[in-house]
């Protein structure tokens, strides 16, 4: 298998000079599929042909389908070997040929740009050569399974993906990492997936498909009777290509496979799926879809795609986790499993009631999360950032119900010999047994394990947010700082000339006095301006008197009109209270003994979520004593004096 994708890879040879290594997966990628396509449809021409031409446009697909299998056709007189018989013509008779596919693959083609390629290849003197070569290798059904061209195509995909390692990880996701997902999704799955069943697969950031695609080999392999019926949609073009080649070049119907943005200009939106598993941009912002999604939001509310909300528009993550778990089955129809790989800010991001928090709050509240593990750092091509892999069910198992299982698989990994990218760690066979082991022991776990899996219920990663509030209390005197602060604001540079200056000398005549009241404060404050000159109105009072005072723990305590304590905004603060505390409880004991005279502004009280993963798997490590740090630092001194010595002689 190997020895034949470096044979095609090899073809790659032919491009030298005129392409950069980076893009020779521009011209190999889609000459392979165009042949496995026409070794395919080999022994069936004479058939598609005769097809052609008693059967309508609008039902010929479904006719050579009914008899020959196959899910696509070319209805032109070419192929590779006759194209070669007229030199001159290249160009032409490709284009043409590519012209004859049906209308489901030949958009493959156009999302390639490979017509750009055909005259880049044409021009260079190239087409010749690379059209011989391809016309040579044998990649009919014979000489390669649907599983077999699957790995060759995945080979190949992560070989152009490898020359490309600045932008590999952007539609390109590892292959432990995805087979990870995979087993995590299908775990509970063990002894229902048996007969005939039929089983939906639904990506709306397919990429180039490798996740669709383990995924089916996952559930083939666990029941080679089960159909695997895939769905995806891609926003680029390029991937978007790749993938449907990858699925046309293993056997499967690529019909479902959509080019478009997923969050704006979704193409399978009334349909729900038994598996969806996605790898987002990780940080992406949404402006581009903001339209489309408030609108959606504000139209249809909780039965939107979103309706735990929107997050900021820096960071399109938590849409698609939103996303993912609006795409499940309903309990009602056997519900569900979804897979998302995120980064860690969908854990923590946003305070109370923000859109981030209240999205957490719509997934936990509706028990649609089962488990998110942790996974090592430097796990993907363009990042080595943490990643976290969420895993949800619409449909939980009985002892998994209102229960959230968080498991720390950040030491699960293999070194690799070399880096890929950002890439140089892997989950080997070995890790991804374990984690899978810890997943499905649930609260049961060995000893061994028990320090990598914590089960909480989502109450626990529910806090209030509450507002404590201390009383105003004012001392006030006239200096130089305060006429400074007065002079500098709005309202008294509006006033005329005549007026300012009556107020300053009013002013002026309070200096060397000390108020600890406001209300005397301002009655000495108005009868000052009065006799100056100037009546102050009562809106100036106010910017007056809270530019002069200053905190002071003595000072009589301001009261608004009905008698009650008015509060200081300087000393605002919020306290976050555990859902599993009593407020009263924890203001009394908390905060009360601190600062006796604050109180609760309840109408302000929030409610927020979060998932601290980091706090919770958090391990102490003692400092290291004293003498062995000493220890250490005499060593140090004692080679540095030795060098300095050295340096001397």
């Amino acid at each position: 298998m190997s020895q034949l994708a470096n044979f095609v890879w090899g073809i790659a040879d032919q491009l030298r000079g005129v392409y950069k290594p980076n893009s020779y997966g521009d011209v190999i990628l889609p000459m392979t599929i165009l042949r496995r396509m026409e070794c395919v449809m080999e022994p069936h021409r004479a058939t598609i042909t005769q097809l052609a031409k008693v059967g309508r446009p609008d039902t010929l697909e479904l006719l050579v389908r009914d008899q020959t299998g196959l899910t696509f056709y070319n209805t032109s007189p070419y192929s590779l070997a006759t194209i070669l018989e007229e030199p001159e013509n290249l160009a032409g008779n490709l284009n043409a040929y590519l012209d004859g596919f049906s209308g489901n693959v030949a958009d493959l083609f156009a999302a390639y740009k490979f017509d750009r390629e055909i005259e880049t290849l044409d021009n260079s003197d190239r087409l010749y050569l690379v059209l011989d070569k391809f016309s040579r290798v044998d990649l009919g059904p014979d000489a390669l399974t649907n599983a077999q061209m699957g790995t060759m195509f995945e080979d190949l995909i992560r070989r152009f993906a490898a020359a490309s390692n600045e932008t590999a990880g952007e539609h390109f996701t590892p292959r432990d990492a995805v087979r990870l997902l995979v087993d995590l999704l299908v775990e509970p799955d063990g002894d229902v997936l048996t007969g005939s069943v039929v089983r939906t697969v639904y990506d709306p950031t397919a990429g180039t498909g490798g996740m669709l695609s383990v995924l089916d080999e996952r559930l083939t392999e666990m029941n080679d009777r089960a159909q695997v019926v895939m769905y995806g949609q891609e926003l680029n073009a390029q991937s978007y290509a790749i993938c449907k080649s990858e699925l046309i070049g293993k056997g499967q119907d690529a019909d479902n496979i959509a080019l478009g943005d997923t969050l704006a200009n979704p193409q399978h939106y009334d349909q729900r799926f038994d598996y969806v598993l996605s790898n987002p941009p990780y940080g992406g912002d949404w402006k581009a879809s903001q339209a489309q999604v408030l609108a959606e939001v504000d139209k249809l509310g909780d039965n939107s795609r979103f309706p735990g909300g929107t997050p900021a528009i820096s960071d399109g993550q938590m849409l698609f986790l939103q996303l993912v778990a609006t795409k499940l089955r309903p309990a009602s129809e056997g519900g569900g499993r979804a897979g998302i790989v995120l980064n860690g800010s969908p854990l923590f991001t946003g305070g109370a009631e923000s859109g981030p928090s209240n999205i957490r709050r719509w997934l936990l509240e509706s028990d649609l999360v089962d488990a998110i593990v942790a996974l090592p750092t430097d796990m993907f091509y363009n990042t080595g950032i943490a990643t976290y892999m969420w895993v949800l069910d619409s449909a939980k198992a009985d002892e998994r119900k209102g229960k959230v299982q968080l498991i720390d698989a950040r030491e699960f990994f293999t070194k690799l010999r070399r880096n890929l990218g950002s890439k140089n760690k892997e989950i080997g066979d070995s890790d991804r047994a374990r984690i899978l082991r810890i997943y499905s022991n649930f609260d049961e776990q060995t000893e061994d394990d028990q320090r990598y899996s914590k089960v909480l219920e989502p109450a626990d990663f529910g806090y209030h947010e509450i507002t404590v509030e201390q009383p105003l209390q004012l001392r006030f005197e006239v200096t130089d700082d305060a006429l400074a602060a007065v002079t500098a604001t709005k309202q008294v540079d509006k006033l005329s000339e005549e007026n300012r200056a009556a107020l300053l000398a009013g002013l002026e005549t309070l200096r060397g006095q000390t108020w600890m009241d406001r209300s005397s404060f301002v009655t000495a404050l108005r009868k000052a301006s009065k006799d100056a000159g100037f009546t102050l109105p009562t809106p100036l009072v106010k910017v007056l008197w809270s530019k002069i005072g200053v905190h002071d723990d003595d000072a009589v305590i301001c009261r608004d009109k009905h008698g009650d304590p008015e509060p200081d905004t300087d000393l605002r603060d919020t306290e976050i209270v555990p859902f599993d505390r009593d407020i009263t409880d924890y203001f009394d004991t908390e905060v009360k003994p601190h600062v006796p005279l604050a109180w609760i502004d309840h109408a302000k009280t929030k409610v927020g979520y979060e998932i601290p993963f980091t706090r919770i798997f958090y391990k102490y490590v003692p400092p290291r004593p004293l003498e062995q740090i000493d220890a250490e630092l005499d060593e140090l001194a004692t080679e540095i004096v030795q060098l300095l010595r050295k340096v001397e002689a």
